[in-house]
């Protein structure tokens, strides 16, 4: 099975937070192809120069080496991912979760998220 990971529940993941479904730990745990979307990566740099989000050493390399200690491949934003926007529905107005949104509707992939907003798209959210 291939899914998108929302950007807290990488984050959550890593952290072995409480606060991840037993569904999604046992996915991202297992055999899934995960991946997480650049505009998460994105997200997460920009908490982290606002102070909002710390890591152990500089967020790059710590994000890249998690990434590939936990088998979850880069999902890059493609141009049909960009056109998808202009389709979406405003009930979500954060651009981050948008953008995933638009890349799990392209992709036909479910994503993994405690976002509840994420349900009024054609998605099929796994938490």
């Amino acid at each position: 099975m291939k899914a998108i990971l929302d950007t807290h529940a990488f984050l959550w993941a890593l952290a072995g937070d409480a606060k991840m479904s037993r569904q999604a730990r046992d996915i991202f745990s297992g055999s899934a192809d995960l991946s997480l979307s650049i505009a998460s990566v994105w997200e997460i740099l920009i908490k982290v120069q606002s102070g909002k989000l710390r890591f152990p050493r500089p967020a790059g390399p710590y994000l890249l080496s998690r990434m590939a200690e936990n088998r979850i491949a880069m999902l890059p934003i493609s141009i049909d991912h960009l056109l998808a926007l202009e389709r979406l529905a405003a009930h979500h107005r954060d651009p981050f979760d948008r953008m995933l949104i638009a890349q799990s509707i392209e992709e036909d992939w479910p994503i993994i998220t405690a976002d509840p907003m994420f349900k009024k798209y054609p998605v099929q959210v796994i938490w």
